[in-house]
């Protein structure tokens, strides 16, 4: 089974912010995401979803290395220096690659 080669794109963030970032993703070049509840321990402590005020999601982008990059750059840029924030890259394989 042949892969086609893609870069998926995760962000950890404040789920405060989820409405706007996803308009930012499709105009950004995304075709599709995936969301999730998120919860965990980080440099600005416990964050779970048990409060609204402190729920996280995990969102997730499968896409093109250079539509990847742009979005990120543009996130860590705009949004990261004040909100609780986390995005890492990482390649991937797709056996669809039509859906991306």
């Amino acid at each position: 089974m042949l892969g086609h080669s893609r870069r998926l794109l995760t962000i950890v963030t404040e789920a405060a912010l989820e409405g706007r970032l996803v308009q930012e993703l499709e105009r950004l070049g995304a075709h599709g995401w995936t969301i999730t509840d998120a919860r965990g321990r980080g440099s600005r402590g416990v964050r779970n979803s048990a409060w609204d005020a402190s729920a996280n999601v995990r969102i997730e982008v499968v896409c093109e290395p250079a539509t990847a990059e742009t979005i990120a750059d543009h996130l860590r840029e705009r949004y990261a220096p004040n909100y609780a924030m986390i995005l890492f890259l990482s390649d991937v394989l797709v056996l669809r690659p039509e859906k991306f």
